[in-house]
């Protein structure tokens, strides 16, 4: 049996998550460390226009990252499940058939957002002092487009075999070239936020690097070869089943995120750069929990494809306390060095007055939170389309958006900052509702089976 799918099926449970869940933790500790050195270094600029116009962008730089996990938490979701049913070969079709429908449609992605530039610029509320910045900053993303996109898929379709140690050296590989490439190009050289765009994409270029490598090598069971390139037979519906509700999530926290950052801007620019760095930070609690939840994904995927619905509920069930404690010991420690935190990223009187603020109110769920993203990664592995669709809609879509409309109207600027928080903790009860609903569902159809067949 392969060494992977013997942790998948045998090991103890605390040894099974601890060796999924720490590097993709430690992959997500590094996408945070990546997201915070834009910002750190231009916030080093001394101009808070070139802080806020990479807030701006980044959402946009989102909707890149979000088609990425179309194909990379899809194709994980259905690699896991196609292991857990003795598939090699359905496992090989669909890591061939992500590798090159990521590229294709990053490719397709990088001439639409050069052609929309303009609109894009006026949808995502760029003001007068923000634009140019902006503009830079978008143009180079765009053209990284096919890399950002092939490298979130990988660091995605690895782990769906297992191989999260590898999934995480590529991500921090792509990190450090762009933390080591951050300084330099937008101190030294001062190209600002040119040269911070053009170190992400560097940065993506180098982890893509390592994935080809590591297939060429043949240190994978999957396959990036063009004859095993297959899209018949449910593989691709297979992964956009969850693909879809995956990237969705993304795509409706790029849109969130835009109408958030429009709504802000009402109230000058200070708010919008505030916000981006406080958000930033914040990423250090919400990301570590994603990484804790996603790194379980493939083992639920595999126990939920081979039947084994004891395992699948003790993993769900460890998880949840290691994430309810992360979540508080995280939440402490951003609350307790809230002011040293912002301050860090900029010495501007008014953004970091601001920004203190914002930082209490995105902490309110954050020791819970976690449990969010256990639901929707254990609905995903187990190929739950519908449900997982509805909770990524529930949150950044349903919930989310019309606080930020609702309690602007009642209280103003102090509204919009505690919208998120509500629509967290909506989510969270609705989340496990469902979650709960279905494992004890298919834990009674299990049981339903398992007694006819000894009846037998």
């Amino acid at each position: 049996m392969n060494k992977n799918q013997e942790l998948f099926k045998n090991a103890p449970v605390p040894r099974a998550v601890t060796v999924m869940a720490v590097p993709t933790i430690i992959t997500m500790l590094v996408v945070v460390i990546y997201n915070m050195a834009d910002t750190f270094f231009i916030g080093q600029t001394k101009d808070a226009m070139q802080v806020a116009a990479v807030s701006l962008a980044t959402p946009v730089f989102m909707v890149f990252m979000a088609l990425g996990n179309l194909f990379g938490i899809g194709g994980s979701s259905a690699i896991s499940r196609a292991l857990g049913q003795g598939s090699m070969e359905k496992a090989r079709q669909i890591s061939a058939f992500c590798c090159y429908a990521s590229l294709g449609l990053g490719v397709i992605m990088a001439v639409l957002f050069l052609a929309g530039m303009e609109s894009i610029l006026m949808m995502i509320g760029a003001s007068e002092n923000t634009v140019e910045y902006a503009r830079q900053y978008l143009t180079y993303l765009a053209f990284g487009g096919p890399f950002i996109m092939f490298g979130t898929a990988f660091g995605n379709i690895l782990r769906g075999e297992g191989a999260a140690k590898e999934s995480m050296i590529g991500n921090m590989i792509g990190t450090v070239t762009n933390i080591i490439l951050d300084p330099v190009m937008i101190l030294l050289l001062g190209w600002g936020v040119a040269g911070a765009a053009i170190a992400t994409v560097i940065g993506n270029m180098a982890a893509c690097a390592f994935y080809l490598l590591y297939f060429l090598r043949k240190k994978s069971s999957l396959s990036i070869r063009l004859q095993d390139f297959k899209a018949g037979d449910q593989i691709a519906l297979g992964v956009m089943a969850i693909g879809i509700p995956a990237s969705l999530n993304n795509i409706l926290m790029s849109f969130a995120n835009i109408i958030l950052n429009n709504v802000l801007a009402s109230y000058g620019d200070t708010p919008v750069a505030a916000m981006g760095v406080a958000m930033k930070a914040n990423m250090l609690v919400v990301l570590l929990q994603i990484g804790l939840c996603a790194g379980i994904q493939p083992l639920i995927g595999y126990n939920y494809g081979s039947g084994n619905v004891k395992r699948l509920k003790q993993i769900y069930r460890f998880t949840g306390l290691c994430a309810v404690v992360m979540g508080t010991i995280l939440t402490i420690v951003m609350i307790v060095a809230r002011e040293g935190i912002i301050r860090a990223f900029i010495d501007d009187a008014a953004v970091v007055e601001s920004g203190i603020g914002i930082m209490v109110a995105l902490q309110i769920s954050g020791p819970v939170i976690g449990i969010l993203f256990l639901n929707i990664n254990t609905l995903q592995g187990m190929g739950k389309a519908i449900p997982s669709l509805i909770l990524t809609i529930c949150r950044q879509g349903l919930v989310f958006v019309p606080m930020v409309f609702l309690l602007n109207a009642l209280f103003g600027l102090n509204g919009v900052i505690y919208a998120q928080c509500v629509a967290d903790y909506v989510s969270i009860v609705l989340s496990t509702a469902i979650a709960l609903s279905i494992l004890h569902r298919i834990g009674k159809k299990k049981a339903v089976v398992d007694d006819g067949l000894t009846g037998l």
